[in-house]
């Protein structure tokens, strides 16, 4: 039994995939956050660890952009698919990454309380899964700091935007981390 306990934590140390989800409802409407988060081109403003963020080509709802992230000893550039759903959806899609061997993150928006049309409900997704083994372990050290810096930019930029949320922001399930 110990034994098969060890080999489950050893390979949670070997896997090059990690995620990450959060839904919460926050204190701004489903238009504002879709804009923060579709401004994608700005990133390099707000963003931690995103250096630059270039927009390769634009049409209808889809747009390739070239990001340059950079948390030490990893400096790293990748281009995404960023698909666009307005008010709805933001999808950034990453499959030819020296870094990343995919990288997907999603932003789904909804309207929040009936009551409050300045609140929506965000859910968060990361998922990837890094080419090298040395980088995934180096992630276990700050990947959930990472993410959390990353969503919380996104809620500052909001707020720099917008002013303050309408209400304070409650998380709506658990977070499911791997």
């Amino acid at each position: 039994m110990v034994l098969q306990y060890r080999c489950i934590h050893f390979n949670k140390f070997l896997t090059k995939q990690k995620s990450y989800r959060a839904k919460k409802l926050i204190g701004f409407s489903d238009k504002q956050m879709y804009n923060v988060v579709a401004d994608v081109k700005n990133y390099k403003q707000f963003l931690p660890f995103c250096k630059k963020s270039t927009i390769l080509s634009s049409n209808d709802n889809v747009m390739l952009a070239n990001l340059e992230i950079g948390f030490p000893p990893v400096i790293e550039n990748y281009t995404s698919k960023v698909t666009l759903i307005d008010s709805k959806l933001v999808k950034a899609e990453c499959h030819d990454g020296r870094l990343f061997k995919y990288l997907e993150t999603t932003w789904r928006f909804a309207p929040g309380l009936k009551s409050n049309p300045t609140t929506c409900i965000i859910d968060f997704y990361v998922n990837f899964e890094f080419h090298s083994l040395l980088h995934s372990q180096l992630s276990i050290m700050f990947f959930d700091g990472v993410v959390t810096q990353m969503e919380s930019a996104f809620i500052k930029e909001a707020r720099r935007r917008y002013g303050m949320e309408s209400i304070p922001s409650h998380p709506l399930s658990d977070v499911n981390n791997q």
